[in-house]
């Protein structure tokens, strides 16, 4: 799957030209067009008193919106790119979602979910319920240093964490694609420990073994495709290991597939990839469950 089209979701505050930037790399593998969306919720707009929601403000923030739009698409045009732009007072995801089906955007760009921890139980993040609702692969992105400076490279160096699962396959589809545009890549699987039903040294170097040759495979995959890749073994909690790996191996962003998880199951215990992508300093590529 190449990613000919990308939509970018933008509060401004969070997600600003500086990341879009960043990730026009892409173009090398075949991005072409990109389309902007900033969505005013209708809760966050000025209220007055006595009055309700004020026309006023709903134009004044789409006016801004487009402004900012128009700078952004002059620059893409100058590279010879085609742009669009949706400016909508209307529900965050809804609307994404409402617009995925009408462009049919191969890759989907977000800003870390502002959501609370409280509000984030009873309603579950915004990155979780997307993921849920698009079959779009989408990029959270996150801005790694205190100041917000941008990575220049997002793609020169990712951790793909693998778990051999159905959106893990979606990713190393995508992810082949790529060759222009990652520089080197990690891949590691982690053995949950819970998964080791015994504490004989032997069947555990066992099943190690095992993984690291099915490791060896696919980056043996991804070198046909001009992709250099290094595979890596871990055991332990899979979260705090892939973090771990993400440190280690000073990553530009971390790849995972999304849980396929029941929305119940999602909500009161969580995810890996949705923890990850909550609450990490690293822009996360997450995969949906392939349909």
């Amino acid at each position: 799957m190449k990613i000919k089209k990308l939509l970018f979701v933008t509060k401004f505050e969070s997600l600003c030209y500086d990341a879009l930037h960043s990730l026009l790399d892409l173009r090398k593998s075949g991005l072409e067009h990109v389309v902007f969306l900033n969505v005013i919720e209708r809760e966050k707009v000025t209220m007055r008193r006595g009055k309700g929601y004020v026309k006023d403000d709903e134009v004044r923030l789409k006016e801004i919106a487009n402004i900012r739009f128009i700078d952004w698409a002059e620059n893409l045009f100058e590279m010879g790119m085609e742009v669009g732009a949706y400016i909508e007072v209307a529900s965050l995801i809804p609307k994404i979602v409402e617009v995925v089906e009408k462009e049919k955007p191969d890759l989907i760009v977000i800003g870390r979910s502002q959501k609370g921890k409280i509000e984030q139980l009873y309603s579950r993040s915004d990155i979780t319920e997307l993921t849920r609702r698009s079959p779009v692969p989408i990029l959270v992105f996150k801005h790694m240093t205190e100041n917000k400076l941008v990575p220049a490279k997002i793609f020169e160096r990712p951790l793909f964490a693998t778990s051999w699962s159905n959106s893990s396959e979606k990713a190393v589809a995508c992810l082949k694609e790529l060759g222009n545009v990652i520089g080197e890549m990690h891949i590691m699987h982690v053995v949950d420990e819970k998964d080791l039903k015994t504490a004989d040294t032997h069947v555990v170097q066992q099943v190690r073994k095992k993984e690291r040759n099915r490791l060896d495979d696919l980056c043996a995959e991804f070198e046909e495709k001009g992709i250099s890749a290094r595979p890596h073994v871990y055991v332990g909690d899979p979260e705090t290991e892939i973090l771990r790996a993400a440190q280690e191996y000073q990553a530009s962003m971390i790849i995972l597939g999304f849980s396929d998880r029941t929305a119940l199951m999602e909500r009161w215990m969580g995810s890996i990839s949705r923890n990850i992508a909550d609450k990490s300093p690293y822009p996360c590529l997450l995969f949906p469950v392939k349909k």
